[in-house]
């Protein structure tokens, strides 16, 4: 996942439900507030933003994020990760629960198969140089915790630069949200993760996370009767990462 310098020439985006554009209420304006190192995350309109340094090289404080009305900026990210291993932490904005952290008025965690549909929408700044992904997290567990690590992890790369690859190995390919994506299998020690990789950059994601979720199930990565805990997007950063910004991000879960 390596690459020396990117810079998105186009917009690619993925079709969201017909009317989700409408799912989502508009939230107040936030304070910017700024986040360096291991600390509480902080609430953006309806949602958390952490800054998540769980793999710093060195001082945890050489990674800060900046809050935006509807996001986060990336403002210092010093030190570097070999791309082999794992990144430097996991900056990101989030609907749901996370290691006791719960976003404002969040349904989650939720049973899979209560929820009718989970529209999400996500718009990403790159720098031209660095090696990062940006993605979102979805994770799964088999009860209703709001702590801890939970049992699955479901990634959606919208893009990678750099020569990293995702946990595990390729399983070939899929449709969804009406995307082709590179699936990867495999597990971190502690839960299983399937990934799903853009083989181009996206700028702009928006689809039902349902959608993903029944897949991974499908492939052994869940069952119906488990549990939503979060939505997350964000950016795993290796090498460099000031400048990666969430512009903004939107998630709802709709349940019978």
């Amino acid at each position: 996942m390596k690459r020396t310098a990117f810079r998105p020439t186009a917009l690619i985006l993925l079709p969201l439900l017909t009317g989700s554009a409408a799912l989502f209420a508009t939230a107040a304006p936030a304070r910017a507030a700024e986040l360096c190192g291991n600390v509480d995350p902080v609430v953006v309109g309806s949602y958390l933003v952490q800054n998540n340094p769980w793999n710093a090289p060195g001082d945890p404080k050489d990674q800060c994020v900046s809050t935006t009305g509807d996001g986060f900026e990336v403002t210092k990210a010093e030190g570097e990760q070999p791309t082999t291993g794992g990144p430097k932490g996991y900056p990101s904005i989030y609907n749901g629960c996370h290691y006791d952290k719960c976003s404002p008025g969040t349904s989650l965690p939720v049973r899979i198969d209560s929820i009718s549909s989970a529209p999400t929408t996500a718009s990403f700044t790159y720098p031209a140089v660095g090696a990062y992904n940006a993605a979102y997290d979805i994770w799964l567990d088999p009860e209703p915790r709001k702590t801890g690590q939970h049992a699955v992890e479901i990634m959606v790369w919208a893009n990678k630069v750099g020569s990293m690859q995702p946990i595990g190995a390729p399983a070939g390919t899929t449709t969804l949200a009406g995307h082709t994506w590179e699936v990867w299998q495999g597990t971190n020690g502690t839960s299983k993760v399937i990934s799903y990789v853009a083989p181009s950059a996206l700028t702009t994601v928006g689809f039902d996370v349902k959608e993903f979720i029944g897949d991974a199930c499908v492939r052994g990565f869940g069952e119906p009767s488990w549990y939503l805990t979060s939505v997350q997007a964000g950016f795993e950063p290796w090498q460099g990462g000031a400048g990666l910004k969430i512009d903004s991000f939107a998630s709802k879960v709709d349940v019978r």
